[in-house]
């Protein structure tokens, strides 16, 4: 992990993340859903406290249609986020919607005050809080919007508020202090900064997600992406009304292989049959490692179908021997048993399915393993 490059850093956190990751971006939209509906009726309080501290009528009214707006809109995206993975545009448009608001804010209150709009450091703030608050989508893409906008909207006000003045007294102000490029610059640079810190945050999130979903020995996912990523497939099958299979498959007689060929053979065959089985994987299919010799393989395919496919698998398979070498005199033919259930024929989720995958499994392996079964009797 530290050895990879900047180059191939970019490309993991700008890439389109995979289930486990769009779920928890889901559970993330949410929560960032949730805390900017407070942080809106929050903000309805600084139009108050501005006129209490004597800040002027329209400085105070700029501040309370502003803070209007964001809660308006913070409750439609609340609403909205409430349908995980409903709408996939929600967090890209979410997070543009933070940047623009400080923007349009800090925009209004450059209007009244040429000062006010570039010093004011607490409406400046929530550009680092829209940055931040993308990490909880554990989307790199977000970030990177998010980042993109803040620099590109607040540099173009930065240069329009310096191309409006007729003189530098008009960027002094008794209560926001004297607006300078040098202290502009410096603001540009911290939101990049932020940009590059929220982006790393991504990525580290990103790996630890990666191998708490993936096999350490076979680097093929496991059962938590498989929990993870079944029930979306099963439920865009369902709307197509298309078919999902699922076939569970335990190789044969796998014990004796450390008995017969050594301390760590199982380990050197296992790879040998992921090696076998994913040449033979398709688009669409994918195969995962449940744990010792089982794996799971799941196809988008009605039942006889996936049958076939499996099937040929275990014929393949069988016809192309693992060496254990290390002395072992000839090399060991390997075969494996297989379950296989469907959607929505079997089942509507994946509890079902695989229960009924199992018991087919099971089956298998009493008639003399090396068979695939699909149907009962």
């Amino acid at each position: 992990m530290s050895n990879r490059s900047i180059g191939e850093v970019l490309g993991a956190v700008t890439s389109r993340p995979d289930e486990i990751l769009l779920e928890m971006g889901a559970g993330g939209e949410l929560l960032v859903a949730r805390l900017r509906a407070i942080l809106a009726a929050l903000l309805l309080l600084l139009p108050l406290f501005n006129a209490i501290g004597g800040g002027s009528t329209r400085e105070t009214l700029s501040g309370l249609a502003g803070a209007i707006l964001v809660n308006v809109f913070s409750q439609v995206w609340l609403y909205l986020a409430h349908r995980p993975r409903r709408h996939r545009w929600l967090p890209f448009a979410t997070a543009a919607f933070d940047v623009t608001t400080t923007t349009l804010v800090l925009a209004l209150l450059a209007s009244h005050h040429l000062p006010a709009g570039l010093n004011s450091m607490v409406v400046w703030a929530f550009y680092l809080v829209a940055i931040v608050l993308t990490s909880l989508r554990s989307d790199g893409r977000t970030t990177l919007l998010a980042g993109a906008l803040a620099l590109v909207e607040y540099g173009v006000l930065v240069a329009a508020v310096f191309m409006t003045v007729d003189s530098p007294e008009q960027l002094i102000s008794s209560d926001y202090g004297s607006v300078n490029v040098a202290t502009q610059a410096q603001r540009l640079v911290l939101l990049a900064m932020v940009t590059a810190v929220t982006l790393m945050v991504v990525y580290r999130m990103q790996r630890v997600v990666e191998l708490s979903g993936t096999d350490g020995l076979t680097r093929l996912p496991n059962r938590t992406w498989l929990m993870h990523g079944m029930p979306r497939l099963l439920e865009a099958t369902g709307r197509d009304g298309g078919s999902v299979s699922v076939a569970l498959l335990d190789v044969d007689h796998f014990r004796r292989i450390n008995e017969d060929a050594g301390e760590h053979a199982g380990d050197r065959a296992l790879l040998h049959v992921v090696a076998v089985l994913r040449a033979m994987l398709e688009p669409g299919e994918w195969l995962v490692r449940l744990g010792g010799e089982e794996f799971a393989l799941v196809m988008p395919q009605p039942l006889g179908t996936a049958w076939e496919r499996v099937d040929a698998m275990r014929r393949l398979l069988e016809q192309r021997p693992f060496d254990p070498e290390r002395g072992h005199p000839e090399p060991m033919r390997l075969t494996f048993s297989a379950g296989v259930a469907a959607s929505p024929h079997d089942g509507h989720d994946l509890s079902h399915l695989l229960r009924r995958a199992d018991q087919r499994l099971r089956t298998a392996k009493q008639e003399g393993g090396n068979k695939v079964i699909a149907r009962e009797g």
